[in-house]
């Protein structure tokens, strides 16, 4: 979910119902993978003419993570992601368990269509 600093309506740009796997090691690594539901079928053979478009509805990146119990946040470095300017990027994001379920929303604000949002995920464990 989108959520924007100075009010308005929130936004779903992953689609109001995004289908997800986060998953986190003992080892110290996380992957992330998100796309939208009403994602479109392709007929492109050649996955070199696929453009934005067709991959704005889908998110991945993996990497090392870190914690921080007491500002309750994750740091998640992405050694891959499907955007390339994410490599090698730290994103910290801020970390909530309530009832079963896992929030994780961006640390910072950015700026998206002219508007300040953050960006909010729910997770639940299967």
């Amino acid at each position: 979910m989108e959520i924007p600093l100075n009010g308005g309506e929130n936004s779903h740009p992953m689609g109001e119902n995004p289908k997800g796997l986060i998953m986190y090691s003992a080892e110290g690594f996380m992957s992330a993978q998100i796309m939208n539901l009403n994602r479109k079928n392709t007929d492109l053979k050649n996955h070199s003419e696929q453009n934005t478009e067709e991959t704005s509805d889908y998110l991945a990146y993996s990497g090392p993570f870190e914690t921080d119990d007491e500002k309750k946040t994750v740091s998640h470095t992405m050694f891959v992601s499907l955007f390339p300017n994410w490599s090698g990027e730290t994103q910290k994001r801020n970390v909530r368990f309530e009832d079963g379920f896992l929030y994780l929303e961006t640390e910072k604000p950015f700026l998206r269509n002219s508007r300040m949002v953050k960006h909010r995920l729910t997770w639940r464990r299967i």
